[in-house]
């Protein structure tokens, strides 16, 4: 328990890190998302091909193997190019390779879960704004893309608490998150129960307080919507 006590604050700054990760790449996964969603029910058939690969890709690679190879792959990759010009090594950020990563890797699933919910919007409703000669921009905003989002919420909170799980992969690449902490602080101490443990409440009180964010927008949402009688 002291040992616990000790290492306290980094875990804790271990935890913050991690919060950084998920969050910035949820923000990524969620512009992808909408990008690719566009590009899937769009009527040019390269732009669906290529995100069909994008999705397909993504969604098939283990997220340790992706990370890795983004990681010390796409190093050798950018510096192999520079060097033609002669300039500096470059040297990848663990942080922005973890974001860049994860967030592309979701960014494939909340692909599939806005074109869903962009399906599920009734097209009566798109043809009744433009009836009332609302533009393009003006029937996005105000009726398609807030029903949309209703039907995505329940994705969207899926993918977002199996995103914050997976930010432990950025401890394989020697980013100090809060599972890199736990590991190095267990081997020092031989408990590594005791910090593996305390690493499991943190992301239960995580996963907790986004259930509970989830259910408040779940309900913000669905004011006014009649739930079905069975």
């Amino acid at each position: 328990m002291d040992a616990l006590i000790e290492y306290s604050p980094s875990l804790l700054a271990g935890a913050w890190v991690t919060l950084q990760v998920a969050l910035l790449s949820v923000a990524l996964a969620v512009v992808t998302g909408l990008l690719g969603a566009a590009c899937k029910l769009s009527p040019f058939p390269p732009l669906r091909w290529w995100t069909m690969l994008y999705t397909t890709v993504m969604r098939g690679v283990p997220d340790l193997v992706m990370m890795l190879l983004v990681f010390y792959g796409g190093q050798l990759l950018v510096n192999a190019v520079i060097d033609r010009f002669e300039w500096d090594f470059v040297e990848i950020d663990p942080f922005v390779a973890g974001v860049l990563t994860i967030g592309l890797i979701f960014g494939a699933y909340f692909t599939e879960t806005f074109r869903g919910a962009f399906l599920a919007v009734a097209t009566g409703q798109l043809e009744a704004g433009r009836a009332y000669g609302m533009t393009g921009w003006q029937v996005f905003r105000r009726i398609l893309f807030p029903q949309m989002l209703r039907f995505a919420l329940p994705g969207i909170g899926n993918n977002w608490l199996v995103l914050l799980k997976s930010t432990a992969i950025v401890s394989m690449i020697g980013l100090s998150d809060m599972t890199r902490v736990a590991d190095q602080a267990g081997r020092s101490t031989h408990q590594p129960f005791t910090f593996y443990l305390a690493v499991c409440v943190l992301y239960l009180v995580m996963t907790a307080l986004s259930g509970y964010v989830l259910g408040w927008l779940t309900r913000r949402y669905n004011v006014g919507v009649r739930e079905a009688q069975i």
